[in-house]
């Protein structure tokens, strides 16, 4: 979401390779002056054009912010007709929205959330059993395709692979409930 604001980009760029000159035009030029370094005479951060840019960049509609939102919060678990009743849009019209702004579609995104989730729980040690029924998966068969097809090896495989990196911040524990 941020990339469509920031970037302008649309949907129909995905897979190419585009210069910022292509997407932005002459604000490139003026963007890549102000990010010189200090002693060449700028002292403007990237962060700072690239925040004015979303600033001026298109807006997310709130529909695809709410669906991306509850999407992570429940970790992928969330289903797309639940979604389109919540915000009044037909399920076209989100998958139409939601490719638009993100890239991919709403479905897409809720699997590659729940497949994040589960690949943090299996590099954590947990069974692949457990953890396919704790990540919404139908079965442990389901998540082995999942993990075949978004990371081309076994959950043992993920398990043990050093790329996975292990931190609170990808998928803290959820907060007990205290009644």
């Amino acid at each position: 979401m941020v990339a469509y604001a920031v970037l302008g980009a649309s949907a129909e760029l995905g897979g190419t390779l585009v210069t910022l000159d292509d997407l932005w035009g002459q604000d490139a030029v003026r963007t890549h002056e102000r990010c010189m370094p200090p002693d060449r005479g700028r002292s403007d951060s990237p962060e700072a054009a690239l925040a004015r840019q979303a600033d001026a960049g298109r807006a997310v509609d709130p529909e695809v912010t709410f669906s991306w939102r509850q999407m992570v919060a429940s970790r992928g678990r969330v289903r797309v007709e639940r979604l389109v009743t919540e915000i009044g849009w037909s399920r076209k019209r989100l998958w139409s929205r939601f490719r638009a702004q993100v890239g991919l579609t709403a479905k897409r995104v809720a699997q590659l959330i729940r497949f994040d989730h589960a690949a943090h729980r299996l590099a954590t040690g947990h069974s692949a059993a457990l953890v396919a029924a704790e990540s919404g998966y139908a079965d442990q068969s389901h998540l082995h395709r999942d993990v075949m097809a978004f990371a081309g090896m076994t959950p043992t495989a993920v398990a043990i692979s050093p790329f996975l990196a292990i931190d609170d911040v990808a998928w803290p524990p959820k907060p007990s409930s205290v009644i």
